[in-house]
Order: structure tokens, then C-alpha cells, then sequence
């Protein structure tokens, strides 16, 4: 039987964005902490003799597994990178909604790049793969690193997080794909500066906390391109236990950090009574390395 690398993409979470500076060439820059949360797809590569890619999962219908997939096109330019003859069986199991600001095919890709390097055995550092993962998008860096993390610049500047506390979200998408694009297209006003963080967290609590005082400058744009998102907002932040609620990325996932796991499971079972055609999940954020596929089965 041929060998299986299977590898997480967890669902990358932004506690805090902010919008400092836009270069001559369109690309914001940005201060942002992002985290990883216990709910995500999950990439498996097997030997084959050339690229291939199967999507299945509840989300698979979003998707098309042709050459523009962010999987494929990961490991055809490691492939190229690398100068390897070699290919590759992928499979995607999509488990996270499509075009959610949770960083899913960032994930997908970040995933397809590190499956393929272990397949085919190559001799390609991380930062070889993060400069190929920024050619692929500004997520793809962080999503290889596998941490929780300090991102600026564009995305190509990570740095190590802050110590976080244990931490469970709500997580909640209303099933309507939002584009970062057109998100981008929209935001108006002033940039902001980076945000002051402490160097860790006791609790919850205290992340909550200072994590108040920063916020998502991307927020007023995505509730105009999805109106949805501002009755989301408030809703989530009335569950019992919530200590923030926010937008992650560009929308239209909203997560709200709880005061504990019950709490957590608490707000899963109650906006589920009301909303059954949301995307609703209760997860922990990761601690830094490589997260257990299990956990997304």
C-alpha cells in the first residue's frame, strides 16, 4: 500500500486586524494576530504518476479540483521550484465553508505544500516554502508556520505571538461567500497604527480584554458587501458567556471568544435552534505545531 501524508489546515483566526498603509501597487498593509482554532480541512498526498486532486467533504461542492484549485497549484509550483519529476494523488476534505475569511484555502494550500514536500522528500527550507506559499497568497506564509502569530507587511512578515491562554470560540458562517477583493475594494477611512500587546495572557478573560480595544477595520466594508454580518455580530454577542465578539478576515465567519468550553458548546446549541442553514462550530484555538488531522474528522 503506498504511503499517506496527511496533514491539517486549520482554520486561521484574526483576533485583531488592522489596516496600516496601502503600497503603490494596491496591497495593504496590515498588523494583525492570528491564531488557529481547532475546526479546519484536512490534505492528504499519495504517490502517483502525475497531479491529480478528489474534493469531498460538506463543503466540496464550492469547489472544482481543476488547475486553479489552491492545492494544485501549490504543489505544482513546489514542483517546479524543486526541479521534481515526481506526482501526486491530493486529496481535500473540505470541511470549512468556501470564501470565509478564516483563511481556508490559505489553510488548503499552506497543507498541500507541506504533504507534498515530506511525499516527494525534498530538500526545500521553510522560508523556500514561504516565499513560494506569498506567490499563492498573502495567508499562505502564517498558515505554514503553523503557530500563532504577529503578521504585518502584507502577510510576508510573521513573527511569534504573544503567549495565548486557552481559549474556546464560537464560530459561525451564514453560508454566504464573501470576496476579500471586494472587501478590500469598499474599506474607507483613515489607516491605523499597530496595536500594543502585552507578552502573554492569564486568561480568557484578559485577552478579551485588551483585544477590545483593537478591532477589525475590515468590518464596516464586509457588512456592506453581506449585511448579514451585522445582525451575526450582535446576535453572537449576546450569547451567554461571549466574552468578544468579531469578524475574522474579511468575512463573513464571525467568532466569538467564550468564557470557557460549556459556554462554547452553550452558543453552538443556541444559535443552531435558530439558524440551521449556518455553519456553526465550537472549537478551541491551537497551541503552536503541526494540529491533529483527527480533530476536523
Amino acid at each position: 500500500m503506498s504511503r499517506v501524508i496527511t496533514r491539517a489546515a486549520p482554520a486561521k483566526i484574526n483576533l485583531y486586524l488592522r489596516i496600516t498603509g496601502k503600497r503603490e501597487d494596491g496591497y495593504h498593509l496590515l498588523d494583525s494576530l492570528v491564531a488557529f482554532a481547532g475546526a479546519g480541512d484536512v490534505v492528504t498526498a499519495r504517490a502517483a504518476g502525475d497531479l491529480s486532486l478528489t474534493i469531498d467533504g460538506p463543503f466540496a461542492g464550492g469547489l472544482s479540483a481543476d488547475g486553479d484549485n489552491l492545492v494544485l497549484r501549490a504543489a505544482h509550483a513546489l514542483r517546479a521550484a524543486s526541479g521534481s519529476t515526481n506526482g501526486a494523488r491530493l486529496g481535500l476534505t473540505k470541511n470549512l465553508p468556501v470564501s470565509s475569511g478564516i483563511g481556508g484555502g490559505s489553510a488548503d494550500a499552506a497543507a498541500a505544500l507541506l504533504a507534498s514536500r515530506e511525499l516527494w522528500e525534498l530538500d526545500i527550507d521553510d522560508a523556500g516554502l514561504a516565499a513560494l506559499g506569498l506567490a499563492l497568497g498573502a495567508d499562505v506564509p502564517v498558515c505554514l508556520s503553523e503557530r500563532p502569530s504577529r503578521v504585518s507587511g502584507i502577510g510576508d512578515i510573521i513573527e511569534p505571538a504573544p503567549t495565548l491562554p486557552a481559549v474556546w470560540l464560537v464560530l459561525a458562517n451564514p453560508g454566504i461567500p464573501v470576496s476579500t477583493p471586494d472587501v478590500f475594494g469598499r474599506r474607507q477611512g483613515p489607516f491605523g497604527d499597530p496595536v500594543r500587546t502585552p507578552a502573554s495572557w492569564t486568561d480568557a478573560e484578559a485577552l478579551a480584554e485588551t483585544l477590545a480595544v483593537s478591532g477589525n477595520d475590515l468590518t464596516d466594508a464586509a457588512v456592506e458587501a453581506a449585511p448579514v454580518i451585522a445582525g451575526m455580530l450582535d446576535e453572537m454577542a449576546d450569547l451567554p458567556g461571549a466574552l468578544l465578539t468579531r469578524l475574522s478576515g474579511s468575512g463573513a465567519t464571525c467568532f466569538s471568544i467564550m468564557r470557557d468550553e460549556p459556554s462554547a458548546q452553550f452558543g453552538v446549541m443556541a444559535l443552531a435552534e435558530f439558524h440551521r442553514d449556518w455553519w456553526i462550530k465550537a472549537a478551541p484555538l491551537l497551541p503552536p505545531g503541526p494540529a491533529d488531522p483527527a480533530l476536523f474528522a
